[in-house]
């Protein structure tokens, strides 16, 4: 309970009479936040929890029904005038705590209506958790009675003899898992089939049964209580849960910190579990099972549960080890003030921060939550919508209700009614106004930066792949890589002894064919036509084989700069015949061919571009000017180099089936840019970059307008 500062109340006869005691079940427990007292107050019985600062304890816990809430009130402003809450703190507290059911007397009719606006916010808690369809609760059933009974194995399993045995079975399994690292990918790729989604379910159910048992067991463990047990909607999917808010009675923050990671780590022992049935179980319905409770165990944990800025598991370790209580609903109190304050001009709002590091980390959560919150559910739509269509139109028609037209209409009825503007009001309303306009003109009217960018390659105009016409083992490199060369002049030098040896014999054919044409001149006529013959076919072969031994030279062919930075590797080598050896590239001229995704196509057929320039990677703060650019009406398939693919580490997407990598998974459009030559240092033939378009200048929502409709044209065909 923060101080508002008001001593007196004009509201205070309405309870000054009032004779309130605690209930008789509620209990008090000490504990430390950032190293300062708290108090927190407990009923076992209806599962309520309330966190009080000392001084509003001392006034709490002075409440008797033999005694007025104004006599107690007197009590505790004579023993301290300075920390006593003032009448309006004391409204506030016995407010909540009523709303919490942890006090105990009979309200008259006139007092009820304190209470009306916290009967209100009930209601809208009810309301919003039809709202917050996504993340709908429905408690079953009371486990409590279960638990007491394993009280003395929960002390066996929560303890130095349990941690062992998980990190000994994990480890195990993280052994298991690398072992079999390629069937674990290669499984992945069915994990959304139609036949594997009823064992995934499956999968998760059983997975979550047990992470939630994780939560109450630990928190059994430390004396805490677990009565509710009941289904949840996420993501319209049905799962378990408990409800283990009794550890937020604990006064070790550790042992609440472990309360809310004892489900992860409850996840992760089973999936070790599983991932042994898995990899030694033959293909069947329980191996995928195993496989499916892997998975889930992951990916649930790693963008759910472990993330602080979700609700989950995450959430409450990292409010409890930075004690910082209520952390999602004091950021988003803090940033409401900072509204109020700074700009409706309220100046008797105050901020729920108790230091100004505290007041730094709730506006940093609470800013990052809700941009976490919007990126997680937008691509959970898109991923629901890939599989089924209109499941994933009615989540995007509740997260557009929920986060879109809800809020504004309780904007709009804040501006108008809320009792902190009374005196701020006009102001209010005219700085609301002037952001509405200002968002509107941005979004709609002003034109904004309008640019894209395409990868690519910057190549030589005038280049040669330099392949060798022979094959051959390589003896000597004549040319080293970046030497300048001319035509004609050798680059590699090859040796085959096969075919030295294949010369020597044709020679020694050629010698004893001519031997035999002086004895046929001697001896027998006749034989002179077929030797003839015989020596014209033998003096063809020779000049073959001639021709050969000059190929095994390799000599450019042009003008321009060696490249070969493989060419000392290749000395001893085998080289089949066309094996590319490297390249000459000219010095002089150079452009840069670029890949354009069909998406952005459209912008380069409309004379939109008004302006062009490439950045190259490695090259930071220096673009090199296009002086002209050629656009290809034609669509590709086969990639200008390797390295824009995703195998060579680019970002265009390739064929599975190419090990060569320049198959592009879509079909893509090419552009020619010449650049002008700035700096020849950085001009390297097969450097890769980006170019980028400059284009007319559109209005924000006009763009993202256009990249909606070009994603739902591509997804889903609409």
């Amino acid at each position: 309970m923060a101080k508002s500062g008001r001593t007196f109340s004009e509201s205070w006869h309405r309870i000054a009479k009032l004779r309130i005691s605690l209930g008789p079940t509620v209990k008090a427990r000490k504990q430390l936040f950032r190293g300062e007292i708290w108090y927190v107050l407990y009923d076992p019985f209806n599962n309520q929890y309330f966190r009080l600062r000392p001084e509003a304890y001392e006034f709490v816990i002075r409440l008797r029904r033999t005694r007025t809430v104004e006599e107690v009130w007197e009590e505790c402003l004579s023993r301290s005038p300075d920390k006593a809450p003032g009448q309006e703190d004391v409204l506030q507290l016995l407010t909540q705590l009523y709303f919490a059911n942890l006090l105990y007397f009979d309200v008259p009719a006139d007092s009820a209506k304190l209470f009306e606006r916290y009967k209100k916010r009930r209601s809208r808690e009810v309301r919003s958790k039809f709202l917050s369809i996504m993340f709908f609760r429905l408690p079953l059933l009371d486990p409590e009675f279960m638990l007491r009974r394993i009280t003395l194995l929960l002390k066996l399993l929560v303890g130095p003899a349990g941690a062992i045995v998980w990190l000994a079975v994990v480890a195990a399994a993280l052994k298991v898992v690398f072992d079999n690292f390629d069937a674990v990918t290669s499984q992945f790729q069915g994990i959304l089939a139609p036949a594997n989604l009823p064992l995934l379910y499956v999968g998760l159910v059983v997975v979550k049964t047990i992470h939630e048992f994780g939560h109450a067991f630990v928190c059994k463990r430390f004396g805490g209580e677990v009565h509710v047990m009941g289904v949840m909607l996420l993501v319209f999917t049905p799962l378990p849960y408990i409800d283990a808010t009794s550890s937020w009675s604990f006064r070790s923050r550790w042992q609440r910190a472990l309360v809310g990671a004892s489900g992860m780590i409850a996840e992760i022992f089973v999936a070790a579990l599983a991932a042994f049935y898995w990899a030694y179980s033959a293909p069947g319905i329980l191996h995928s099972i195993a496989y499916n409770m892997m998975v889930v165990a992951s990916v649930s944990t790693v963008l759910f549960n472990a993330n602080p800025l979700l609700r989950f598991d995450g959430y409450y370790i990292l409010s409890d080890i930075m004690d910082i209580p209520n952390l999602s609903t004091r950021s988003n109190r803090h940033l409401r003030h900072l509204f109020e304050y700074y700009l409706f001009g309220c100046r008797d709002s105050q901020s729920p921060a108790e230091t100004g590091k505290e007041a730094f980390w709730l506006t940093v959560f609470g800013i990052l939550s809700g941009i976490y919150k919007v990126v997680v559910f937008t691509g959970i739509i898109l991923f629901v919508a890939d599989k089924f269509l209109i499941l994933g139109l009615i989540m995007a028609f509740f997260c557009v209700f929920a986060w879109g037209v809800v809020p504004l209409y309780k904007f709009v009825v804040y501006l108008a009614s809320s009792p902190k503007l009374a005196r701020n009001r006009i102001r209010a309303v005219g700085v609301s106004l002037l952001l509405f306009c200002l968002i509107f003109g941005l979004l709609f009217i002003f034109p904004a930066p309008n640019r894209f960018r395409a990868p690519g390659v910057l190549e030589s105009v005038n280049y040669m792949r330099v392949v060798n016409d022979a094959p051959g083992y390589v003896r000597e490199v004549s040319a080293p890589s970046g030497t300048e060369v001319s035509p004609g002049m050798p680059l590699m030098l090859l040796k085959d002894r096969e075919l030295e040896l294949e010369i020597q014999k044709v020679r020694a054919q050629r010698e004893e064919t001519l031997a035999m044409m002086l004895r046929a001149r001697t001896e027998r006529s006749a034989d002179i036509e077929p030797i003839n013959k015989r020596l014209e076919t033998i003096e063809a072969n020779l000049q073959n084989l001639q021709r050969q031994v000059e190929e095994l030279t390799v000599r450019a062919r042009q003008r321009g700069i060696w490249v070969s930075p493989r060419s000392t590797e290749m000395v001893g080598s085998w080289l089949p015949r066309g094996t590319m050896l490297g390249e000459i590239v000219d010095p002089e001229v150079f452009r840069f061919s670029a890949v354009v995704s069909q998406e952005e196509a459209s912008n380069l057929f409309v004379d939109q571009i008004r302006k062009a320039e490439v950045r190259l990677y490695g090259q930071v703060g220096e673009n090199l000017e296009v002086t002209d650019i050629q656009i290809i009406p034609f669509q590709f398939e086969k990639l200008p180099s390797a390295a824009l693919g995703w195998r060579g580490g680019g970002q265009v997407a390739v064929s599975p089936s190419d090990e060569k990598g320049i198959q592009a998974a879509e079909p893509f459009f090419q552009i020619y840019a010449s650049v002008a030559p700035q700096n020849k240092v950085m001009f390297v033939h097969g450097r890769s970059g980006k170019l980028r378009f400059t284009l007319d200048s559109e209005a924000l929502l006009v763009q993202w307008g256009r990249k909606l409709l070009q994603l739902l044209q591509k997804r889903y065909q609409i």
